[in-house]
This record gives C-alpha cells, sequence and structure tokens, in this order.
C-alpha cells in the first residue's frame, strides 16, 4: 500500500499525452490548447468611443460655454469617414470609431442639442472615454498559453483575436466497466431487495466528460470472469484508459484485476479514506485505473486520482487538476491513523465545515460537499480554526 503522493507521481508519469488536433472555435469549448492562441488583429480595432457622446477637438473646450456644429455621426460597424474641423463635433455611438481631428468624447449628459448644434456648457472631467486602438491587445500577441482549458472567458479572448480554428489535445478515450451483480439502472432497485442502483455510472460519466474525456465505451458487468475477460479485452482495444469500478478486494468473485490478461499492475492499494481499493496499472498499450465500487468512494477517488491522470493525458500538469487551497476549520476533526483521510467539507468565506457523515457510502454527503479537506496520515485532531487545504469537488 503507497501513499497519495506516491500515486499521484505514478499516475503522472504513466499517463502521456494522446497527440493534436485542430478544431472550429464553435467544438472548442471544455478542449485542452496544445499551443498558444496569438491574436491575428488589434483590439480594438481603432481608437473607439466608451461612451455615446461627442467626438470634440479638446482645443474647442478652452472656452465654455460653446457652440460645435454637428457635422456626422458614427456608428460601430458605420464609421464616419470625415475630419472633425474646429467649431464643429461628430455624434457618437459606443464601440464606434472616433472620427479623425477629435481626441476627446464628451458623454452625451453634458451636451444639450437644438439640430445641428451642440452646446457644452461645463467642463468634462479629465476622462476622454476614448480606447485606444490595441488598447487590450495587438496582433501578434500571445493571448493564451497551451494546457490552458478552454473555458467560457478563453472563448471570449479567443474569437476576439479573430481566430477561428484552435489545436487541441486529443480527448482521452474512456472505456468504462461498472462491475457487480447487484447493480441495477435507476430506478430499477424496488423489484428486489438485492438489487443496488447503478449510482457510480452516471456520476463517471459526467465526470469524464467535465475532465476532457470521451466515454467510447460504457458496460455494467456481472461477476463473471470469462464475460468480464471479454468485455476487458473489448475494452482495451476501443479506449485510452479503462475506468473499473468495483471487484477489488479479494472476495471469490471479485475478478476486475483478473479480467486484463495479461496486466502490468502499478500499484495495488492506497492508503487513503476513503479510496483505499485504489488501483493503477497497464494492459498492453491502455491504462487501466480501478476504483472502488462504493459509489462515494469512488467519486472521491476519480477526483484524486482520475482527474489529474485525464489532465495528463491531455498535456497538462497533474497539478492542475488539483488545485489545493487553503482554508479554516469551523469544525475540529479527530486524529488521523496511517491513512491519509479526505473529508467531505461544505465551504464559505474561506472556512470550511467537515459534514457530520462521513462514512464511504454516505451519498447525501458527497452530494452536499463542496470540497475535500485533506488530513495528513498520522496527523493529532485538528481544532477549529487551524488552517487545512481543500481541494474543491
Amino acid at each position: 500500500m503507497i501513499s497519495f503522493d506516491e500515486a499521484l507521481a505514478i499516475v503522472g508519469n504513466a499517463a502521456q499525452p494522446l497527440g493534436t488536433e485542430t478544431v472550429p472555435l464553435r467544438d472548442a469549448a471544455g478542449r485542452v490548447l496544445a499551443s498558444a492562441v496569438v491574436a491575428a488583429i488589434d483590439s480594438p480595432r481603432a481608437d473607439v468611443s466608451a461612451m455615446d457622446g461627442y467626438a470634440v477637438r479638446e482645443a474647442d473646450l478652452a472656452s465654455l460655454p460653446v457652440r460645435l456644429r454637428v457635422i456626422g455621426e458614427s456608428f460601430p460597424g458605420n464609421a464616419w469617414q470625415g475630419t472633425v474641423a474646429t467649431g464643429s463635433c461628430v455624434r457618437i455611438f459606443t464601440g464606434a470609431p472616433v472620427p479623425a481631428g477629435a481626441d476627446r468624447i464628451i458623454i452625451q449628459e453634458l451636451v444639450s442639442r437644438d439640430g445641428d448644434v451642440a452646446r457644452i456648457d461645463s467642463r468634462p472631467t479629465d476622462a476622454t472615454w476614448i480606447r485606444q486602438r490595441g488598447a487590450d491587445f495587438c496582433a501578434g500577441d500571445t493571448l493564451l498559453n497551451g494546457s490552458r482549458c478552454i473555458d467560457a472567458a478563453a472563448l471570449v479572448a479567443i474569437a476576439g483575436a479573430d481566430v477561428a480554428d484552435v489545436e487541441v489535445a486529443q480527448r482521452p478515450r474512456i472505456a468504462l466497466l461498472a462491475t457487480g451483480d447487484e447493480l441495477v439502472d435507476p430506478g430499477q432497485a424496488g423489484q428486489s431487495d438485492l438489487n443496488v442502483p447503478d449510482s457510480v455510472s452516471p456520476a463517471l460519466v459526467a465526470f469524464v466528460a467535465q475532465w476532457g474525456g470521451a466515454i467510447v465505451m460504457q458496460r455494467r458487468l456481472r461477476d463473471d470472469l470469462t464475460s468480464m475477460t471479454d468485455a476487458a479485452a473489448e475494452a482495451v482495444k476501443a479506449a485510452d484508459l479503462v475506468v473499473v469500478t468495483g471487484g477489488a478486494s479479494v472476495g471469490e468473485r471479485d475478478f476486475a484485476r483478473a479480467m486484463f490478461e495479461p496486466l502490468e499492475l502499478l500499484f495495488s492499494k492506497v492508503a487513503i479514506r476513503p479510496g483505499k481499493p485504489a488501483w493503477f496499472g497497464r494492459a498492453g498499450k491502455t491504462l487501466v485505473l480501478g476504483l472502488p465500487g462504493n459509489p462515494t468512494s469512488a467519486m472521491i477517488t476519480a477526483r484524486l486520482l482520475l482527474a489529474p491522470l485525464l489532465a495528463s493525458m491531455q498535456g497538462r500538469a497533474v497539478d492542475d487538476a488539483l488545485p489545493w487551497e487553503p482554508a479554516r476549520l469551523a469544525t475540529g476533526v479527530p486524529a488521523c491513523d496511517g491513512r491519509e483521510t479526505f473529508h467531505r467539507a461544505m465551504l464559505s468565506a474561506g472556512e470550511a465545515t467537515v459534514l457530520p457523515f462521513q462514512e464511504s457510502h454516505a451519498q447525501k454527503t458527497l452530494a452536499d460537499a463542496q470540497v475535500l479537506v485533506r488530513q495528513a496520515a498520522g496527523s493529532p485532531a485538528l481544532a477549529a480554526g487551524e488552517t487545512v487545504q481543500a481541494l474543491r469537488l
């Protein structure tokens, strides 16, 4: 049995980026950039107005009040093409190019209009209300570096840079195998006291999508070694990573590892609570991650091991998937034994409240939790107010 940090190092070393592909921006959400995004244009494209108002010459404001002749209008996408001469101004709207000759915008609230004459009675503030060309970025600037996950904010920058296609890491192909005679589809468990809803499979499907993977095969397997071996062989051929839930104990029907032949086992147990039965190996060129059969343990272990594994397979660092942050304990926790413990907790204003029911099967507690609070193996009891490390679920 190895420590969590040792398991994490093995996962990071075993995972290899799978290559890249170029996709249109409309398909890029949730993908991981494989190369930097470089701006193709300036932003703004020209000096533009930051407000609705009038484009004027600063020199015409030397003596107030002043009357200026309105000689045109400038709209976004339809700029006025002339030059603002002494004694004149141009009606302008937010985002519209500032016409030649003008060097400031007077907001419309400070201007009274009478036909083609604009009257300015009071001195405006020092703000010119002009956004300079390239103030945000210039053509050739690097906006985003490789390994960045493309979220909504990244899409704004990429599209704003006039970039239509991006190079991204290939999605890891995931085969998901859930083992156990007792498992049935949710909604069917009430038909027999022996049935248990398969709650981990739909959760892992969502989790894999969240972390950039693509499910290419999903099966629920009976505890029969022959049929399990056939399914494992199919999964290894179809996927870059096979994720198995359950069947990792030493019972007579725990075949999760035996169904892979041959299997290079990289670790067999991890000294964590929950999640001790987690295991990791390689079947040929395909990685295999075994998660506990208990749904709550499986999902916590997935957050700790599967997320960094998927990140690494897309060219990101293991630490990118585990952004620990400091938090203050609102409630104390007991001393920890030889297994590092990850407590489910709520987080508010930097304060972590450990939830009361921490059993590994506590599915409602998992749903209520926002973070995992990390407690080192062998550590004494931690009192309220002490600083701990927390990981958002």
